[in-house]
């Protein structure tokens, strides 16, 4: 028997045994786990002849009450479906950009024994600067997978590759994908996004470029990730 049928029986175990009792009718774990299952399935997407991209971070929407009911087993029942997950994505030959993550969260607006399941793609991020609060002296910061750099005058590159200074971890990533570079100086600097001749192309909110302009708020995708710019007020920069 492989590890994701033993995951399974020990769901449904669950709900012959003390899941039973706290869900009677309402939402089963056997069904977010088959629901999870889908979502990867149908969310993956075809990177290369060889490579398909699939979603890592999932969260399970579910009514108050079945919320409520959950949660004396929720740490349990998401270490199960994170390995549940993982052994399906591994029998799939699906590439993950990062670890799977299972978030179980409250929606009022649902019904008891309703639920919905949403998968994104969160890429593993690493910068090989020193980390640094964010300070007036840069122009702009980038906000990526939780991660906050600054944009200084030297400029930053992302991709893929272990020479990037910001390095994702994005099948759909090229080894140099793009840079963030600083014009001008001080009270002056404005900041635009180079596509480096990647595979995938850069998209700035919403349109593919070779370089742009980026301004408070403008969205960066490359591969499945997506990068947020936050512009410092002019008038506070150093310079």
């Amino acid at each position: 028997m492989g590890r994701l049928q033993r995951i399974e029986q020990r769901l449904e175990s669950w709900v012959s045994k003390g899941f039973a009792r706290a869900f009677r009718s309402d939402v089963q774990p056997v069904e977010i786990s088959a629901a999870l299952q889908r979502e990867l399935d149908n969310n993956s997407q075809v990177v290369s002849r060889d490579r398909s991209l699939a979603p890592n971070a999932f969260v399970v929407r579910l009514s108050g009450r079945d919320h409520d009911r959950l949660a004396p087993y929720s740490s349990s029942l998401v270490s199960e479906l994170t390995a549940l997950v993982t052994e399906h994505a591994d029998l799939q030959r699906y590439s993950l950009p990062g670890a799977v993550s299972v978030t179980l969260e409250q929606d009022d607006a649902l019904r008891t024994g309703q639920f919905e399941v949403a998968a994104s793609v969160r890429a593993d991020v690493s910068s090989s600067a020193v980390p640094q609060p964010v300070s007036h002296d840069a122009p702009a910061y980038i906000e990526v997978n939780g991660q906050v750099i600054p944009v200084r005058a030297a400029g930053i590159v992302i991709g893929r590759g272990s020479e990037c200074d910001v390095r994702i971890d994005d099948p759909g990533v090229s080894r140099k994908h793009v840079e963030f570079r600083v014009l001008g100086e001080g009270r002056d600097a404005d900041v635009v996004v180079v596509d480096l001749h990647s595979t995938n192309g850069t998209v700035v909110n919403g349109a593919s470029v070779a370089h742009a302009p980026v301004r408070d708020g403008s969205q960066v995708v490359i591969g499945a990730t997506t990068i947020t710019v936050h512009a410092v007020d002019p008038r506070t920069r150093g310079g």
